[in-house]
Protein backbone atom coordinates (compact mmCIF):
# COMPACT_ATOMS: atom_id res chain seq x y z
CA UNK A 1 0.00 0.00 0.00
CA UNK A 2 2.81 2.32 0.60
CA UNK A 3 3.83 2.05 -3.01
CA UNK A 4 0.43 3.18 -4.17
CA UNK A 5 0.54 6.27 -2.01
CA UNK A 6 3.92 7.24 -3.36
CA UNK A 7 2.62 6.96 -6.90
CA UNK A 8 -0.25 9.22 -6.05
CA UNK A 9 2.11 11.78 -4.59
CA UNK A 10 4.23 11.77 -7.71
CA UNK A 11 1.21 12.21 -9.95
CA UNK A 12 0.03 15.06 -7.74
CA UNK A 13 3.49 16.63 -8.04
CA UNK A 14 3.33 16.34 -11.82
CA UNK A 15 -0.15 17.87 -11.92
CA UNK A 16 0.93 20.89 -9.87
CA UNK A 17 3.03 22.54 -12.61
CA UNK A 18 0.04 22.35 -15.00
CA UNK A 19 -2.04 24.46 -12.63
CA UNK A 20 0.71 27.07 -12.31
CA UNK A 21 0.64 27.95 -16.03
CA UNK A 22 -2.87 29.43 -15.97
CA UNK A 23 -1.85 31.48 -12.91
CA UNK A 24 0.87 33.14 -14.99
CA UNK A 25 -1.67 34.31 -17.56
CA UNK A 26 -3.54 36.60 -15.10
CA UNK A 27 -0.19 38.11 -14.15
CA UNK A 28 0.19 39.19 -17.79
CA UNK A 29 -3.31 40.72 -17.70
CA UNK A 30 -2.44 42.87 -14.70
CA UNK A 31 0.22 44.69 -16.69
CA UNK A 32 -2.34 46.40 -19.00
CA UNK A 33 -4.33 47.42 -15.93
CA UNK A 34 -1.31 49.35 -14.70
CA UNK A 35 -1.16 51.19 -18.04
CA UNK A 36 -4.88 51.92 -17.78
CA UNK A 37 -4.22 53.78 -14.51
CA UNK A 38 -1.88 56.22 -16.25
CA UNK A 39 -4.64 58.09 -18.18
CA UNK A 40 -6.51 58.65 -14.90
CA UNK A 41 -3.52 60.62 -13.67
CA UNK A 42 -3.55 62.65 -16.91
CA UNK A 43 -7.19 63.76 -16.31
CA UNK A 44 -6.19 65.96 -13.38
CA UNK A 45 -4.50 68.63 -15.58
CA UNK A 46 -7.66 68.79 -17.77
CA UNK A 47 -9.64 69.96 -14.74
CA UNK A 48 -7.12 72.76 -14.27
CA UNK A 49 -7.58 73.79 -17.92
CA UNK A 50 -11.36 74.10 -17.38
CA UNK A 51 -10.77 76.43 -14.45
CA UNK A 52 -8.66 78.66 -16.69
CA UNK A 53 -11.37 78.79 -19.41
CA UNK A 54 -14.17 79.99 -17.10
CA UNK A 55 -12.88 83.59 -16.76
CA UNK A 56 -12.67 83.88 -20.57
CA UNK A 57 -16.36 82.95 -20.90
CA UNK A 58 -17.39 85.78 -18.56
CA UNK A 59 -15.63 88.51 -20.57
CA UNK A 60 -18.09 88.67 -23.54
CA UNK A 61 -21.08 88.90 -21.17
CA UNK A 62 -19.89 92.29 -19.87
CA UNK A 63 -20.36 93.91 -23.31
CA UNK A 64 -24.17 93.94 -23.31
CA UNK A 65 -26.60 95.66 -25.68
CA UNK A 66 -28.66 98.62 -24.45
CA UNK A 67 -31.90 97.72 -22.70
CA UNK A 68 -34.90 97.28 -25.00
CA UNK A 69 -37.25 100.25 -25.21
CA UNK A 70 -40.23 98.26 -26.49
CA UNK A 71 -41.35 94.71 -27.24
CA UNK A 72 -43.90 93.33 -29.68
CA UNK A 73 -45.09 89.95 -30.93
CA UNK A 74 -46.31 89.35 -34.47
CA UNK A 75 -47.95 86.27 -35.97
CA UNK A 76 -48.72 85.17 -39.51
CA UNK A 77 -49.86 81.65 -40.48
CA UNK A 78 -47.64 79.44 -38.30
CA UNK A 79 -44.82 82.01 -37.85
CA UNK A 80 -44.22 83.82 -34.58
CA UNK A 81 -41.89 86.85 -34.41
CA UNK A 82 -40.67 88.38 -31.15
CA UNK A 83 -39.39 91.94 -31.68
CA UNK A 84 -37.28 94.18 -29.42
CA UNK A 85 -36.61 97.87 -30.19
CA UNK A 86 -33.43 99.48 -28.88
CA UNK A 87 -31.85 102.90 -29.30
CA UNK A 88 -29.33 103.06 -32.15
CA UNK A 89 -29.15 103.17 -35.94
CA UNK A 90 -31.71 101.52 -38.18
CA UNK A 91 -30.51 97.95 -38.07
CA UNK A 92 -32.87 95.03 -38.49
CA UNK A 93 -31.40 91.69 -37.42
CA UNK A 94 -33.48 88.53 -37.79
CA UNK A 95 -32.27 85.46 -35.89
CA UNK A 96 -28.80 87.00 -35.58
CA UNK A 97 -28.44 87.86 -39.29
CA UNK A 98 -29.02 91.04 -41.24
CA UNK A 99 -32.53 91.03 -42.72
CA UNK A 100 -31.14 91.38 -46.28
CA UNK A 101 -29.24 88.12 -45.83
CA UNK A 102 -32.02 86.34 -43.95
CA UNK A 103 -34.93 87.06 -46.31
CA UNK A 104 -34.22 85.68 -49.77
CA UNK A 105 -36.62 87.78 -51.92
CA UNK A 106 -37.12 91.53 -52.34
CA UNK A 107 -40.84 91.17 -51.60
CA UNK A 108 -40.23 89.67 -48.17
CA UNK A 109 -37.51 92.26 -47.42
CA UNK A 110 -39.86 95.12 -48.33
CA UNK A 111 -42.69 93.57 -46.32
CA UNK A 112 -40.54 93.42 -43.19
CA UNK A 113 -39.45 97.09 -43.54
CA UNK A 114 -42.89 98.66 -44.19
CA UNK A 115 -43.32 100.04 -40.60
CA UNK A 116 -40.06 101.98 -40.91
CA UNK A 117 -41.19 103.53 -44.21
CA UNK A 118 -44.51 104.61 -42.68
CA UNK A 119 -42.99 106.02 -39.46
CA UNK A 120 -39.93 108.15 -40.30
CA UNK A 121 -39.32 108.91 -36.59
CA UNK A 122 -38.17 105.32 -36.09
CA UNK A 123 -34.84 106.04 -37.81
CA UNK A 124 -32.91 105.91 -34.52
CA UNK A 125 -33.88 102.35 -33.57
CA UNK A 126 -32.19 98.97 -33.66
CA UNK A 127 -34.53 96.03 -34.11
CA UNK A 128 -33.75 92.50 -32.92
CA UNK A 129 -36.14 89.79 -34.08
CA UNK A 130 -36.47 86.11 -33.24
CA UNK A 131 -38.70 84.26 -35.73
CA UNK A 132 -39.87 80.66 -35.46
CA UNK A 133 -42.00 78.53 -37.78
CA UNK A 134 -43.54 78.94 -41.21
CA UNK A 135 -41.86 80.00 -44.44
CA UNK A 136 -40.03 83.16 -45.44
CA UNK A 137 -43.12 85.08 -46.60
CA UNK A 138 -45.12 84.33 -43.47
CA UNK A 139 -42.08 85.17 -41.32
CA UNK A 140 -41.80 88.55 -43.07
CA UNK A 141 -45.47 89.23 -42.32
CA UNK A 142 -44.95 88.27 -38.67
CA UNK A 143 -41.92 90.60 -38.43
CA UNK A 144 -43.96 93.47 -39.94
CA UNK A 145 -46.76 93.05 -37.38
CA UNK A 146 -44.29 92.64 -34.50
CA UNK A 147 -42.43 95.86 -35.39
CA UNK A 148 -45.70 97.79 -35.71
CA UNK A 149 -46.91 96.53 -32.32
CA UNK A 150 -43.56 97.40 -30.70
CA UNK A 151 -43.74 100.94 -32.14
CA UNK A 152 -47.24 101.37 -30.69
CA UNK A 153 -46.12 100.12 -27.27
CA UNK A 154 -43.29 102.66 -27.38
CA UNK A 155 -45.46 105.60 -28.57
CA UNK A 156 -49.25 105.36 -28.47
CA UNK A 157 -49.59 108.40 -30.78
CA UNK A 158 -48.43 106.24 -33.72
CA UNK A 159 -51.51 103.98 -33.55
CA UNK A 160 -53.74 105.98 -35.98
CA UNK A 161 -50.95 106.24 -38.56
CA UNK A 162 -50.14 102.52 -38.41
CA UNK A 163 -53.86 101.64 -38.40
CA UNK A 164 -54.37 103.76 -41.52
CA UNK A 165 -51.81 101.63 -43.39
CA UNK A 166 -53.37 98.45 -41.87
CA UNK A 167 -50.12 97.46 -40.16
CA UNK A 168 -51.83 96.55 -36.88
CA UNK A 169 -54.36 94.23 -38.52
CA UNK A 170 -53.57 90.55 -38.14
CA UNK A 171 -53.66 88.71 -41.47
CA UNK A 172 -55.72 85.70 -40.41
CA UNK A 173 -55.67 83.90 -43.76
CA UNK A 174 -54.62 80.28 -43.67
CA UNK A 175 -54.29 77.63 -46.32
CA UNK A 176 -57.69 76.10 -47.01
CA UNK A 177 -57.83 72.39 -46.43
CA UNK A 178 -58.23 69.85 -49.21
CA UNK A 179 -61.64 68.22 -49.39
CA UNK A 180 -62.21 64.52 -49.91
CA UNK A 181 -63.42 63.56 -53.37
CA UNK A 182 -61.64 66.62 -54.86
CA UNK A 183 -58.15 67.35 -56.13
CA UNK A 184 -57.61 70.29 -53.80
CA UNK A 185 -59.42 72.84 -51.66
CA UNK A 186 -61.66 73.99 -54.54
CA UNK A 187 -60.31 72.08 -57.56
CA UNK A 188 -62.37 69.10 -58.74
CA UNK A 189 -61.39 66.11 -60.80
CA UNK A 190 -62.02 66.39 -64.53
CA UNK A 191 -65.58 65.49 -65.46
CA UNK A 192 -66.00 62.52 -67.82
CA UNK A 193 -69.33 62.44 -69.68
CA UNK A 194 -69.08 58.89 -71.07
Amino acid sequence: MEKKTTKKKTTAAKAAPKTREPKEAPVKETAPKETAKAPKEVKAPKAEAKEVKTPKAKAPKTAAKPKPMAHGVGRRKSSIARVWLRAGKVMLTVNGKDYKKYFDTDISRMDAMVPFMVVPASAQLDVDVNVVGGGMISQAGAVKLGIARALVSMDEALRPLLRQHSLLTVDARRKERKKYGQRGARRRFQFVKR
